[in-house]
């Protein structure tokens, strides 16, 4: 999958659901923000990741310093402002190489992880704007898959969010996708295939990755015990 060429349509497809919106609609799934809010923390992140990349940085960057981290006042500057974001990021990356390790908040990683990253930063924040507005979300069940199995690489097996010993088993119905998972002591493993777990949750692509995410419930089946699906997700929030 080319994650930069799907970056930037997911950018797009963000923007113009902003053009004629207020700005000040409060987004449910992100209590506390507006619109407006929403906006800058997705465009100023694919800036602030660009920085970490093309500066070296070696810890946290305060995204306070991120460079042009905030959009013009205008619609129309604010707009190009967003969508430069990414070919910002792009620039970084080909200019350290995309297979140079740098900082990322769960560890070092080749410079092209943060393009993953920032893919389904924007796909599931284009789906907390969507929901702002009462406007359908639609996800590629290919790139949907995608983002199921970025976000248990970086956030579920990145800290203790099963219990040692727990299994859970995921699968897509519409699109190849099979993920097994077991809690250990300070984190989770994981890897491809089918077996079986003391969870398992099967369903369409785009369901279960906005499931995951706590945005929507989807259609999805659930076998086992129901209790470690609420906790998992509640632990893995972010």
């Amino acid at each position: 999958m080319d994650h930069m060429t799907a970056l930037i349509d997911q950018n797009a497809r963000f923007a113009d659901l902003l053009a004629d919106a207020d700005e000040t609609t409060e987004v449910p799934t992100c209590p506390g923000w507006t619109l407006k809010q929403l906006f800058r923390h997705v465009g100023r992140g694919d800036r602030w990741s660009a920085q970490i990349i093309s500066d070296r940085v070696g810890e946290y960057l305060d995204p306070r310093e991120v460079r042009d981290g905030k959009p013009p006042a205008d619609l129309e500057g604010a707009l190009a402002w967003f969508a430069e974001g990414p070919r910002i990021l792009q620039s970084a990356v080909d200019a350290i190489g995309p297979d140079t390790y740098v900082w990322t908040f769960s560890g070092p990683r080749p410079a092209e992880w943060w393009v993953r990253r920032r893919l389904h930063e924007a796909t599931m924040h284009r789906a907390d704007a969507a929901f702002a507005l009462g406007l359908p979300y639609d996800l590629a069940p290919e790139l949907a898959a995608d983002g199921i199995e970025e976000w248990i690489d970086t956030v579920a097996s990145t800290r203790p969010t099963l219990d040692p010993g727990v299994t859970v088993h995921l699968h897509t119905t519409d699109v190849p996708g099979e993920w097994m998972l077991r809690g250990e002591e300070d984190r989770v493993v994981w890897g491809l295939g089918h077996g079986k777990g003391d969870l398992a949750v099967r369903g369409p692509a785009t369901d279960l990755f906005l499931a995951l995410l706590n945005r929507r419930e989807g259609d999805l089946e659930i076998f086992g015990d129901k209790g470690i699906w609420t906790s998992w997700r509640e632990r893995a929030r972010f």
